[in-house]
């Protein structure tokens, strides 16, 4: 793989400029706790609940740190991306708060509830297959109509500079903690991760979790080179898409390892944070839970940041209902 230019990665400067530019428009979510967790696992939990952010999800962070980077030139024409539902929504809402047009690529296939919430927001959204090759040929179509500028849902270094802002509100809220673990697909919020925290407190190990049926950066990460499945079924619809250059470079250089779940470990691990901590979260950030059970041995006596990446879960299908 080539070099990347250095200007392509961002620095822990652009994390705090982008903490500041987009404050007024997130929430600084908090952090939960659970003593049925912590009892569970052996491990001292802190949850940093970006269920709670505007739009349902982490990604209204770097979506918003794009938009309202952009040059008023640059905004004429709008923003566009392709999305399984949690960026398209953020990028979505971050246009509308910047009364610019948002053109969303989505797959046919994505839950109900995330199409409704981008019209909701204003976003157009054209459907597509759902793999990454037809994704990427009908947002090709898409830009080239409209002219609009490129916001990708993780390959982008305003992106994951502000998905960052969320471990450096994590470490302000904790005091002090062993480690991280966060969801990975393209694996936006682990970079993200890995950018702040290896530069404010680089004695925190980073993980990530995966489902077994989409454990791509799994096995991107033992081979030591991206393998890209394109088409992956998992009910954790958000984890289903590759890891990019911008994104490897971060997991590649500065994650611990990462643990992969099965769909039923999945699925309990949602259920049983329902219940537990009655919170509502969907199926692609209980994966750290699972894994966490899974893996009690690694995270027995540590204190552990957990990041819940998102609550929009369509409440008529929800996995545990027998249809």
């Amino acid at each position: 793989m080539k070099d990347m230019p250095p200007e392509y990665i961002p620095t822990i400067d652009d994390v705090l400029a982008a903490h500041k530019r987009i404050e007024p428009y997130i929430h600084r979510t908090p952090v939960l706790t659970s003593s049925y967790f912590n009892e569970l696992t052996g491990a001292e939990l802190f949850f940093k609940c970006e269920n709670f952010q505007k739009a349902g999800a982490f990604k209204v962070r770097g979506a918003s740190n794009a938009v309202f980077g952009l040059t008023d030139e640059m905004a004429e024409k709008g923003v566009a991306t392709h999305s399984s539902g949690n960026h398209a929504l953020s990028l979505s809402y971050a246009a509308g708060r910047r009364g610019i047009p948002c053109n969303v690529v989505m797959p046919r296939t994505a839950p109900e509830a995330k199409k409704a919430a981008v019209r909701g927001y204003g976003g157009i959204i054209t459907e597509c297959e759902p793999s990454t090759t037809s994704r990427e040929e009908v947002f090709a179509e898409v830009q080239a109509r409209t002219g609009a500028e490129f916001v990708h849902p993780y390959n982008d270094p305003r992106v994951v500079a502000g998905q960052g802002t969320c471990s450096k509100e994590l470490m302000e809220q904790t005091d002090g903690l062993d480690c991280v673990i966060a969801p990975i697909g393209g694996g936006g919020m682990v970079s993200g991760t890995c950018l702040t925290l290896s530069n404010l407190a680089p004695e925190v190990k980073i993980y990530a979790a995966e489902p077994e049926q989409a454990d791509d950066a799994y096995r991107s990460f033992k081979a030591g080179h991206i393998i890209a499945d394109d088409a992956p079924n998992t009910i954790a619809d958000g984890l289903k898409v590759p890891l990019k250059d911008l994104t490897w470079h971060f997991v590649s250089n500065h994650v611990t390892d990462i643990f992969t779940a099965s769909e039923e470990e999945i699925i309990d691990a949602m259920k049983l944070t329902w219940q537990r901590m009655k919170i509502v979260i969907e199926a692609s950030c209980a994966v750290p839970m699972a894994t966490i059970l899974k893996n009690k041995d690694t995270f027995a006596g540590k204190r552990v940041g957990v990041i819940i990446t998102g609550g929009n879960v369509d409440m008529d299908t929800l996995p545990w209902i027998k249809k």
